[in-house]
């Protein structure tokens, strides 16, 4: 049996995971690389292997990073299933027309510059009747549910606690070549235990090859109560500058967990009674999906939606709260005067409507950025993070005069002890361990805990492409 490493190998985007065992090609997650616009279209135009010769893809998550490159999967001749959960699924119906609504624009607008120019056109990487071609390649699968993908795998999915229908995936594979049964895990993105709305991690009973993210591996996370009150604190200071609280956050997972707590915290009249705008349409859409699947809720959310005695709460929607959908009333939030809080997307910085209004405001010292997710390497998100005291902004250069602050408690990733904690649980620990999804200090960190807590365990952080015989 080969793995092959095509993608968050050494990073932490563009995750694909190659296995290739008794003539079958399975392909775990088909995620877009994210970074330096140039090169990360250059990696995502072309796949690094023959879509026609995968047999099946199994979806982790629905994140753009894990789910990103489908389309473009299809649109070059894959043709097989694309086995997930019933809620990714859903949330994918959402995301990958959004994400290619997005290449068409980027296309259309680096086009214009280049017939100017008199140079070639490009094409978008995929459009949105690929992404709508792709969702009927869709099998859905619950938790716990094992099933036989072709002859000699099985696979199983469990709850990653890390957003919506996330998932573990347990492969249990009959190696006829090698003359031996095969526990492989893959664990797509890990959760945190105790952050709201779904709900914890599961545990892996054993596995004899463990493909692991290594996102946190060299960091602990402050408790998610602790990064509430400091959230708490911020608005207020944010509050009496009479500045805007921008909150770049992924549209998938942080705004809703974002939404959830600004509700328990106006709800507890713990902050100023200042409007709160979600300015994303795909947040709004995936909000929605949110309310289809409360089977995916942990029991605080299910006790807060129950907590009035006449009718239901709603955690995505409170008094201060509006969604803005149009472009129009979007443009409409940067002639506000009055403080407010604005959550918008990307998470990164790197597309959307949180660009026009870090544009409209970063130069104002009264405004806050709140920077609430994973920042990747040469992203707008890092560099203010890394406090540059320029930004470039739709190609114009910007004075970064906010204050940023930035908060991990928020993250939905496992931290080094949530990792380490996770295959602490496993009653037979991998024999093989490859730690993915990482950038190279986190990966070898948590590689170096694992091998000296666990004698036996090999464990290899794998370069993009690489290859290993298991």
């Amino acid at each position: 049996m080969r793995i092959t490493f095509h993608g968050a190998a050494r990073t932490v985007t563009g995750s694909k995971h190659l296995i290739e065992v008794d003539g079958k090609r399975i392909l775990l997650d088909c995620g877009m690389v994210q970074g330096k616009r140039s090169e990360s279209r250059e990696q995502n135009i072309k796949l690094p292997f023959d879509a026609r010769s995968i047999d099946v893809l199994i979806l982790s998550h629905a994140h753009i990073d894990h789910s990103g490159s489908i389309p473009n999967l299809v649109k070059s001749g894959f043709r097989g299933d694309i086995i997930s959960t019933y809620a990714t699924r859903d949330l994918c119906a959402s995301m990958l027309l959004d994400s290619a609504s997005i290449q068409e624009r980027d296309a259309a607008f680096v086009n214009k510059h280049h017939q100017k120019r008199g140079e070639p056109l490009i094409e978008p990487i995929y459009t949105q009747e690929d992404a709508t071609k792709s969702l009927g390649l869709f099998i859905t699968q619950n938790y716990d549910r094992p099933r036989q993908i072709m002859p000699g795998v099985t696979l199983t999915f469990k709850d990653a606690g890390h957003m919506l229908g996330s998932a573990f995936v347990i492969l249990d594979i009959e190696d006829k070549e090698r003359g031996r049964d095969v526990r492989l895990v893959f664990s797509g993105d890990l959760g945190r235990k105790g952050i709201p709305i779904i709900r914890d991690p599961d545990v892996c009973d054993f596995a004899d090859v463990l493909i692991m993210e290594s996102t946190y591996g060299d960091h602990q996370h402050p408790p998610y109560e602790d990064d509430t009150k400091r959230m708490e604190q911020i608005i207020i200071d944010t509050y009496k500058r009479g500045g805007m609280v921008l909150i770049p956050a992924f549209a998938v997972g942080r705004t809703q967990q974002l939404i959830y707590t600004l509700n328990q915290l106006a709800r507890g009249n713990d902050i100023p009674d200042m409007p709160v705008f979600v300015d994303s349409p795909l947040a709004i859409d995936v909000t929605s999906v949110y309310r289809l699947h409360p089977e995916c809720y942990d029991d605080e959310i299910r006790a807060f939606v129950q907590s009035e005695v006449k009718g239901r709460v709603d955690p995505f929607g409170f008094d201060m709260l509006t969604y803005t959908r149009s472009a129009a009333d979007s443009k409409k939030l940067n002639f506000l005067k009055e403080p407010a809080i604005i959550i918008a997307a990307s998470g990164m910085m790197e597309a959307g409507r949180i660009l026009h209004h870090l544009k409209n405001r970063i130069e104002d010292p009264r405004t806050t950025v709140l920077v609430v997710g994973y920042q990747a390497e040469n992203t707008l998100g890092r560099r203010l993070v890394d406090k540059a005291p320029e930004v470039s902004i739709f190609g114009e250069k910007y004075q970064n005069n906010a204050h940023v602050e930035v908060m991990s408690g928020f993250s939905g990733h496992a931290d080094k002890d949530g990792l380490i904690g996770w295959v602490d649980a496993m009653k037979k620990k991998p024999r093989q361990t490859f730690l993915v999804h990482g950038e190279e200090p986190p990966a070898f960190a948590l590689a170096e805990s694992l091998r000296s807590r666990y004698e036996m365990m090999t464990v290899d952080v794998p370069a993009l492409h690489s290859s290993v015989e298991v």
